[in-house]
């Protein structure tokens, strides 16, 4: 039976020292948990054992080994400045270690500065944009989520471009926060699989994140996200990315990289 977002996030129960969860099959990709799941469970633990943390400015992710079912959610404190707090989170499996975190959380700061230094994107909107998986479904978990072609090719399609934008959405209603965009903002497939001519695994190593807002709001659930391809060879690729919501304002940057079986 398929579990939704919000329902897995409330499963999340307490042990002595730990959290602990069950991931279900619909969470999945391949043999291991769904990346942003991955991310998105980090935080949450580091959020119910530190409650008191200031917004989330910065995130660092390492996708270690395989991991699904039954899995502990474990969390420490590295160091608790005036402004700025460091929290360390992993989930552990059964067959150890699987995901390694590391959030920067920081204390708003009155400031001369306040730009925004990137323009808007120029691309379809929702209603003119094409369903990104027409040509087959993706990965198991992708079905928790509408996704979008605004710009760039469809998987599998032989294209030489890089450079994508996708409209994504959880299909249930999700409030957003930034819990829910760690689970939403690793949905977009690496930028090199359009240029893949069949299928061929792949696989993320790591993801950095930035957010720009500690608030967040988007209409219909949408979010706009880029995934731009810098370099593919010798089995790896590297890649950046952004997050707007559905006024084009920035909310969050990030960097991967992405092992390539192709």
């Amino acid at each position: 039976m398929a579990v939704g977002y919000n329902e897995l996030i409330e499963s999340i129960q307490p042990q002595e020292d730990h959290w602990s969860v069950f991931i279900p099959e619909n969470w999945m990709q391949g043999r291991t948990t769904y990346g942003g799941l991955s991310a998105a469970l980090c935080l949450q633990g580091a959020l119910r054992d530190h409650p008191t943390l200031p917004p989330l400015r910065s995130a660092q992710i390492n996708f270690i080994g395989p991991a699904g079912g039954a899995v502990t959610i474990h969390s420490r404190a590295l160091r608790q400045g005036k402004s700025v707090t460091f929290v360390e989170a992993t989930i552990v499996g059964e067959k150890g270690l699987a995901t390694h975190a590391v959030f920067c959380f920081g204390a708003t700061r009155d400031s001369r500065l306040g730009h925004d230094f990137k323009s808007p994107p120029q691309c379809r909107d929702v209603k003119e944009s094409k369903d990104f998986f027409e040509q087959g479904p993706g990965p198991v978990f992708t079905a928790n989520f509408d996704c979008l072609l605004a710009q760039g090719s469809f998987p599998f399609s032989g294209s030489d471009e890089c450079d994508h934008y996708l409209w994504i959405r959880f299909k249930e209603q999700v409030e957003a926060n930034t819990t829910a965009l760690l689970a939403l903002g690793d949905m977009p497939p690496p930028a090199v699989l359009p240029m893949f001519k069949e299928f061929a695994p792949i696989s993320s190593m790591n993801w950095s994140v930035n957010f720009l807002q500690t608030e967040f709001s988007t209409k219909d659930g949408w979010w706009l996200m880029r995934t731009c391809g810098e370099d593919a060879k010798q089995g790896y690729s590297s890649q950046d990315m952004q997050v707007w919501n559905s006024d084009k304002q920035l909310v969050m940057t990030g960097r991967q990289s992405v092992a390539v079986f192709y």
